[in-house]
């Protein structure tokens, strides 16, 4: 199904809650299930990724189907090779082709017999509930790959015999989410050292605790896209603290270049318009890769040329996000270059009318163009995929007065 998006021509005024953080709950749901189910957790996402999980955890099948879940594959995986009987995971055609094999050359470093089922470094994985003698209580892995390898090593870390030692090789991408792990073990109990580019943690239980997951700064972003957009408008976000453990609250820095004042007031932010400051901007998004393509539309959009740089990750997400967006770009007047790692955005005259925008089965292109509709009425295709992160997306552009039919 399509939504095709009205323009919008009023001052944007609204007071939402947004659906919670999968980040912090996929970790939170896997360091529960290595406590025995001791932790308390409140306020998890409604986000597929994370009822994926939980369904996954709670009914223990011999096959795991992840469906397109990249953080559930990567974090299932480690824990199967430690906890499970002898199960299969595999997942969406999609997921096939993203590649495991980094976390499998570890995992069976530690002692883990994983098999894999089809092309060689690709899921589906056979993973064996009889291990071999760890071969290493130290193990490297580069910095540059995802994070989500390295999560998914720390959080089984303190469940090993010798605990682990994880040297992280080159320059360190998504370190905020390497950081957000490592704070929510602390939370629930597990302690940790990180000595120049080494993490240890020693064999130690996770204590019975709980915690209350924060509202999604991914989400969030979209809100500020539309607020970037739209002069004169004011949309109060709740659920987000000051001290996040999230990455993606680089949104209000990058934000507040762009056209976007944020004022924390306890539990909420309150986002309101303001005149961009820069048009020439350079943005490193490695830390933050989920932010580039809502920034991306925006400098589009509001005449900002870009440098970036940061963006190798999103080659092997739901989609190759970078040819995603050299594509879609181009119909709201945008062009995006890339030469040794550097990537220009060079904003051009937007159409008087756009055409429909594809989604490459990824969630985060359909809630990135969306608040094109702030300039201009357009079309967004297949927009079921938001339920991978933000389910109510929908619902919550319609509460603020965003019209859109089916089509």
């Amino acid at each position: 199904m399509n939504y095709q998006l009205e323009r919008y021509h009023q001052p944007l005024n609204g007071d939402l809650t947004l659906s919670s953080s999968k980040s912090e709950s996929n970790r939170a749901l896997i360091m529960n299930a290595l406590s025995g189910n001791q932790l308390q957790l409140k306020n998890l996402s409604d986000a597929r990724d994370t009822q994926t999980m939980q369904r996954l955890l709670s009914e223990k099948k011999p096959v795991w189907d992840v469906l397109d879940a990249g953080t559930t594959m990567r974090f299932c995986t480690a824990y199967l090779a430690i906890m499970g009987s002898g199960e299969i995971i595999t997942g969406s055609d999609r997921m096939k082709e993203r590649p495991i094999k980094p976390l499998v050359d570890a995992l069976r470093k530690l002692g883990a017999k994983i098999d894999y089922m089809t092309q060689e470094g690709f899921p589906p994985l056979r993973i064996s509930a009889k291990k071999k003698e760890s071969q290493a209580q130290k193990i490297s892995i580069p910095g540059h790959i995802s994070s989500q390898y390295i999560s998914a090593l720390l959080m089984i870390g303190p469940t090993l015999p010798d605990g682990i030692s994880i040297e992280l090789t080159g320059e360190i991408f998504s370190r905020p989410y390497i950081e957000m792990t490592l704070a929510l073990m602390h939370h629930f109990g597990v302690k940790s050292t990180w000595q120049g580019q080494t993490i240890h943690i020693k064999p130690q239980r996770y204590q019975a605790q709980s915690y209350t997951i924060e509202s999604d700064w991914s989400g969030a972003s979209y809100w500020y896209s539309m607020v970037a957009l739209n002069q004169e408008s004011s949309i109060t976000l709740r659920g987000l603290r000051s001290h996040s453990f999230q990455g993606d609250q680089n949104i209000v820095n990058i934000m507040s270049k762009m056209g976007v004042k944020t004022e924390f007031i306890s539990d909420r932010v309150e986002l309101t318009s303001i005149p961009v400051t820069e048009i020439n901007q350079s943005i490193d998004f490695k830390n933050c890769p989920d932010l580039a393509q809502t920034v991306m539309v925006v400098a589009a959009i509001k005449g900002i040329k870009l440098t970036m740089t940061g963006l190798e990750s999103l080659k092997i997400k739901e989609t190759d996000r970078v040819l995603a967006m050299k594509n879609e770009l181009r119909k709201i007047g945008g062009l995006l270059n890339e030469e040794n790692g550097t990537w220009w955005l060079t904003p051009g005259s937007i159409p008087k009318r756009l055409e429909t925008i594809e989604t490459y089965e990824d969630h985060r292109m359909a809630m990135a163009f969306a608040p094109v509709c702030m300039i201009r009425a357009i079309t967004i295709q297949d927009i079921e995929v938001v339920k991978k992160s933000y389910p109510g997306y929908w619902v919550h552009l319609k509460s603020v007065g965003i019209i859109f039919n089916d089509c």
